[in-house]
């Protein structure tokens, strides 16, 4: 049942989440409890933002582990009355407890693999809480049909594995409807959620492709609950994924996590480039960490390959030493060399390349025939596959032509099974296998090699049948494609599209001495048992409290409607500034200073037209004509250009090229605010930025009197910003010995003189001001770039050093929620234009008594 606060699905999807119902009392659920809760008990109209004044009363905090399926296996009792449940041992989602602390409770989130049928699903929930701390999500079966084998498995599988639509019969065409299931869904389990949620304590960690909208109903709701993200599966690259017609949907829902994580950097590299290009996020790394500011949160990314459970590994490999299956295969294959490849059957895990790359070894190394033998495991698909039937009658033709090539009485070079093979039964492959072949051309981890380390391991303390205990050898030949690939240094890796050398490749891994077999096998042993299961759940626990550490320090609230939904979290002194406060605190004042920066701050940074428009002039002109302000624009832009559209301004100040050239009022002369003169070094700086021009699409020079300015807000941002980062440096280098500053802005690289700050042009006002007898009483000063930071540092340290009154009004305001020193924001130039109307328009209020109530200052 959908939760009565969204009733339109088709306004679900496409983001517009109308608030219904009226507000209801919350209630803190049981930590412990015997049946799942009604969601409609919680409060379900707006985004929750849940305060840390209000400490939990229940000790120690939990993990509520979400994913499509629960670790559990289901089956019919034998009398058809009820179910039977048990663990899957298989289940990496089960073996992650075991990097969490001993004490940390964990509940699993998700739905069943079999359909219950309704009247059996509160009972079963029931039991399900009771016995296995699981919460099921039964989703109705036209939902899971559109949202399951529809969305996920037609839409984002096949993208995320770099296949696109290009056809109907390859992937097939968006299909809204299946969007809207997946949306639905993903609701779904958020409710089943929320049931559960002790919002102070817990932590949520959702888990894969199948859920990556499920953040933003999680976040709407509580904007402070600790939530991670990972994805099992690839991120494909910009080009690929700027494809999905839903692509800023998810890419926003994802950033309402505290955590991503990837296995890979490539994975990781293409998520933040996709945030770059479709968002103008940017990611920043600091002390090894990365993280993306996002409305003042720190969206963290984390890259590290999921491991495998070495103790189930081990367990599996006592039962097969024990089973007759491995006796079996040891006579089966006894004098041969065993290749061995163990994959699902999809059109991703390149099985056919495999049989191909053999059939090619044969032909070139006859010394094989007769001698190499390829074990193909097909596990069958989960899920309706894509072209599965053209999949299996290419491999089943590839195998017949192979084998009745090579084959003869008693030797078939390959042995193809296509059936389940049960976890002891693969323990037995691996153990007879000198090599595995892994030649997917897309996977997400794939943890095959591990397992096979493992098992070649051998068991401590066991003894194999022929006497000898101990570590093994192993072989591995791995797709460079997969995500396991980085991490076996020692493995052959391959392009699998290139048969012939995955070929050469075999055939090198079987034909390897022994000795250089066993190092390779211990080099990968030592990394595979130190980085397993548990150290990857510990190593994301420690990096969500990490990235979670301030999240009750911070101010937060929640803004926009549907997937445009994000949280906004604010230190408690940063605030947005109040037209009122600031109207009435002007009004009380008689001397005052107004700084203003220009691009970003009154004219917005993508317009066109670069001059200030009529209401802006007609606003700065009624500010700068009271003859108790002094007013002026701050800006980078030269002299001429500021001469030019301020002219009608009398009695404006002008401050150019980041205060180098300073101009009082129309009348008077531009004043040179450097003591340098001497502009060789511009000799030296115009030819280097000149070659990043000339290699740098959309890049330009923009020359000033003062300092040289290289701009690529029209270039590839990516590109743009690498080369201004490898600009930087190089100029660095070359004007180590000039006096002046290299600096970086938005989408700027600018040389300037040393010392020529937008800061000492506050300064020089503050100082005029007060050798009239006249101290500042009231500071506005706003600014949207780096370059602004210095204005508010000096406005900031005014009142310590009294060159502005005591009791001076300060406004040092940014433009846009960002880190600053500013203590005020204003959201765009929009609002700075209205706020600067409203002051224009108190300039003839008559000035209050003295014995008026005072404002109140920050």
């Amino acid at each position: 049942m959908m939760s009565r606060s969204y009733t339109n699905l088709l306004d679900l999807a496409s983001g517009n989440f109308p608030v219904m119902g009226r507000e209801r009392d919350r209630r803190r659920m049981s930590r412990v409890m015997t049946v799942p809760g009604s969601i409609c008990e919680l409060d379900d109209d707006q985004a929750v933002s849940v305060s840390s004044d209000n400490q939990s009363s229940l000790a120690g905090d939990r993990m509520i582990v979400v994913a499509n399926q629960l670790p559990l296996k289901a089956k019919r009792r034998p009398d058809n009355k009820g179910w039977s449940f048990s663990w899957n041992e298989d289940s990496l989602l089960l073996r992650l407890k075991d990097g969490l602390p001993e004490d940390m409770e964990v509940l699993f989130v998700g739905s069943l693999s079999v359909d219950v049928d309704p009247i059996e699903q509160d009972d079963v929930s029931s039991y399900l809480l009771d016995k296995f701390r699981c919460v099921p999500t039964f989703l109705p079966p036209n939902i899971v049909e559109k949202y399951y084998e529809g969305f996920c498995k037609r839409h984002l599988w096949p993208l995320f594995h770099y296949m696109l639509p290009f056809s109907p019969d390859h992937g097939g065409r968006f299909d809204r409807s299946m969007w809207e299931a997946y949306v639905s869904a993903n609701k779904m389990f958020s409710q089943k959620v929320v049931e559960v949620l002790n919002p102070e304590d817990d932590f949520v960690w959702i888990h894969d492709y199948h859920l990556m909208v499920l953040p933003t109903f999680l976040r709407r709701r509580f904007n402070r609950l600790r939530i991670g993200f990972f994805l099992h599966s690839p991120f494909p690259s910009s080009e690929i994924y700027r494809t999905l017609p839903v692509r800023e949907e998810i890419l926003k829902a994802l950033l309402c996590s505290d955590l991503v994580g990837f296995h890979t950097f490539d994975y990781a590299r293409h998520f933040l480039s996709c945030c770059s290009r479709m968002l103008g996020l940017e990611y920043q790394s600091k002390r090894g960490y990365i993280g993306l500011e996002y409305y003042g949160r720190t969206v963290g990314i984390k890259i590290m390959p999921v491991g495998i459970h070495m103790g189930h590994i081990e367990s599996m490999k006592k039962i097969a030493d024990k089973e007759l299956k491995l006796k079996e295969l040891k006579q089966q294959f006894e004098g041969k060399t065993v290749l061995l490849g163990v994959d699902d059957l999809d059109i991703f895990k390149g099985i056919n390349l495999k049989l191909l790359a053999m059939e090619h070894m044969l032909k070139q190394h006859p010394s094989w025939q007769g001698q190499a033998v390829l074990v193909q495991i097909a596990n069958p698909m989960r899920g309706k596959g894509i072209d599965l039937e053209e999949i299996q009658a290419e491999i089943q033709e590839s195998c017949k032509r192979i084998n009745k090539q090579f084959g003869k009485p008693g030797y078939e070079p390959v042995v193809y099974i296509d059936r389940s093979v049960s976890s002891s039964e693969r323990m037995a492959y691996y153990s007879v296998a000198e090599c595995v072949v892994v030649t997917a051309v897309r996977d997400g981890m794939n943890l095959t090699p591990y397992e096979y380390i493992v098992c070649r391991q051998g068991v401590s303390g066991a003894e194999t049948d022929s006497g000898v205990g101990g570590p093994d050898k192993s072989m591995l030949v791995v797709s460079e494609f997969i995500g396991c690939s980085p991490s076996l240094s020692g493995a052959i890796r391959i392009n699998p599209w290139n048969v012939e050398a995955t070929a050469e490749a075999m055939n090198e891994a079987v034909s390897m001495a022994e000795q250089e077999k066993q190092l390779r096998h211990e080099k990968h042993y030592r990394y595979v048992s130190t980085h397993d299961v548990a150290y990857w759940s510990k190593s994301f626990l420690q990096d969500m409290e990490r990235t979670c550490a301030d999240h009750f320090r911070k101010r937060c609230y929640g803004i926009g409607l549907g997937f445009g939904f994000r949280v906004v979290s604010l230190d408690p002194n940063f605030r947005k500034l109040s037209i009122d406060d600031i109207v009435n605190a002007y009004i009380k004042s008689k001397s005052r200073a107004i700084f203003l920066d220009y691009d970003g701050t009154v004219m917005p940074q993508n317009s066109i037209i670069k001059s200030p428009s009529a209401n802006v002039i007609s606003i700065l002109n009624k500010l700068s004509g009271d003859p108790n302000n002094t007013v002026f624009i701050v800006s980078g832009r030269g002299r001429e250009s500021l001469t030019k559209w301020f002219s009608p301004c009398r009695k404006l100040g002008l401050a150019a090229e980041h205060g180098y050239f300073l101009r009082w009022e129309l009348e008077q002369k531009w004043e040179v605010c450097s003591q340098t003169s001497d502009f060789g070094w511009m000799q030296l700086a115009e030819p280097v930025m000149q070659s990043y021009t000339d290699a740098t699409d959309g890049s330009c020079i923009e020359r000033k009197e003062s300092a040289i300015v290289w701009q690529y807000r029209d270039a590839d941002s990516g590109f743009g910003f690498s080369q201004a980062k490898e600009m930087l440096d190089h100029l660095e280098s070359v004007l180590a010995n000039e006096p002046v500053a290299v600096k970086s802005g938005q989408h700027i690289v600018e040389v300037k003189p040393q010392g020529v700050t937008k800061g000492l042009v506050a300064e020089k006002v503050f100082t005029s001001l007060a050798e009239k007898g006249k101290l500042a009483d009231f500071v506005l000063c706003i600014g949207d770039d780096r370059s602004d930071e210095d204005m508010f540092e000096i406005i900031g340290d005014a009142l310590s050093r009294n060159i502005i009154s005591y009791d001076a009004k300060v406004f040092a305001c940014t433009v846009g929620q960002k880190p600053s020193k500013a203590k005020y924001y204003l959201d765009d130039t929009s609002e700075v234009v209205l706020m600067l109307d409203s002051l224009a328009d108190a300039t003839d209020t008559p000035v209050t008594s003295d014995d008026d109530e005072p404002a109140d200052s920050d």
